[in-house]
């Protein structure tokens, strides 16, 4: 029986997300599935897309990175069709994630965003989690949105060294 190409990169994306227990970013996702050649770029925004519309995943954006993970239909749905997904395919995203897993985990770990709150003031919202549990979540108010970007920017750089500083100056 052939399937319908997109039926099958939507399973793959579930299948992806189903195997970490942390949310991987649209960017992680496309890059694996894109070096593979799975699909090209537009059908695999209209699989993701579709997928959030249909509630079986959840996207959370920031300033730079939009997080993926699964809603419990999107359990469901790969717990019931992910035997569709080839075996070679399967392979591939099990090795994938297994020599990438603490590298993609640091990726979703460290996020920023930031905001406009009032004529001239923004917020920059700075968090660090280590499984799910947080180590560190600040909110600066500044009064332009650049500094706003540059403060998010910098904190995607130099996330260690200032939890660091933080945790040497306050013990």
């Amino acid at each position: 029986m052939i399937q319908e190409p997109l039926t099958i990169y939507k399973l793959i994306i579930l299948y992806m997300l189903n195997r970490v227990n942390f949310p991987l970013t649209k960017a992680q996702v496309s890059d694996f599935i894109l070096e593979r050649e799975y699909t090209n770029f537009l059908n695999l925004q209209q699989a993701i897309g579709e997928l959030i519309d249909a509630s079986m995943i959840k996207a959370e954006s920031s300033h730079d990175h939009t997080h993926l993970s699964l809603t419990p239909d999107g359990i469901r749905t790969v717990s019931y069709f992910g035997g569709r997904i080839s075996e070679l395919a399967r392979a591939e995203i099990d090795e994938y994630l297994r020599h990438n897993e603490l590298e993609l985990r640091n990726e979703v770990s460290i996020t920023s965003a930031y905001k406009k709150t009032a004529p001239g003031e923004y917020q920059a919202h700075l968090s660090a989690k280590d499984n799910g549990i947080s180590l560190v979540d600040i909110t600066l108010s500044v009064p332009a949105e650049e500094t706003a970007v540059q403060i998010c920017d910098n904190w995607r750089t130099n996330n260690q060294e200032i939890y660091q500083y933080l945790i040497r100056a306050l013990f």
